[in-house]
């Protein structure tokens, strides 16, 4: 199979995961809140930070494996792991301008679209 095949296998598994996990938590929880939606999220920077560390420190995960998991799975499971990942290394690598244009350039700039894009779904 190809590594192509593979990573979207992955990310059909993750889409799968996203799915189930989040709604089991809006069962429990109720939808009140985007409970499922930070449960998701919350597990998948845990999940990266993990992975990460097993295939870069720890070596335990081959450079395939880690691009199958953390591209395929986790880029379907939820791309906020990715992120604060990214995030993560511009904390360690002290850039702080990078990192507050970052983070608050990512969530502005995204409701900023999420409104344009909601209001052109109006008029079209």
């Amino acid at each position: 199979m190809s590594k192509i095949a593979l990573i979207a296998l992955a990310g059909a598994c993750g889409t799968l995961c996203r799915y189930w996990l989040s709604g089991l938590v809006y069962d429990l929880m109720g939808r009140d809140f985007p409970w499922g939606t930070w449960a998701v999220n919350i597990a998948g920077c845990f999940l990266f930070g993990l992975v990460w560390i097993m295939a870069e420190e720890r070596g335990f995960l081959s450079a395939q494996a880690r691009i199958l998991i953390l591209t395929g799975f986790m880029g379907a499971f939820t791309t906020f792991s990715t992120f604060i990942f990214e995030s993560g290394g511009l904390l360690n690598d002290g850039q702080w301008l990078k990192l507050a244009l970052n983070l608050a350039g990512q969530n502005l700039v995204g409701f900023a679209a999420l409104y344009l894009g909601t209001g052109l779904g109006r008029i079209v």
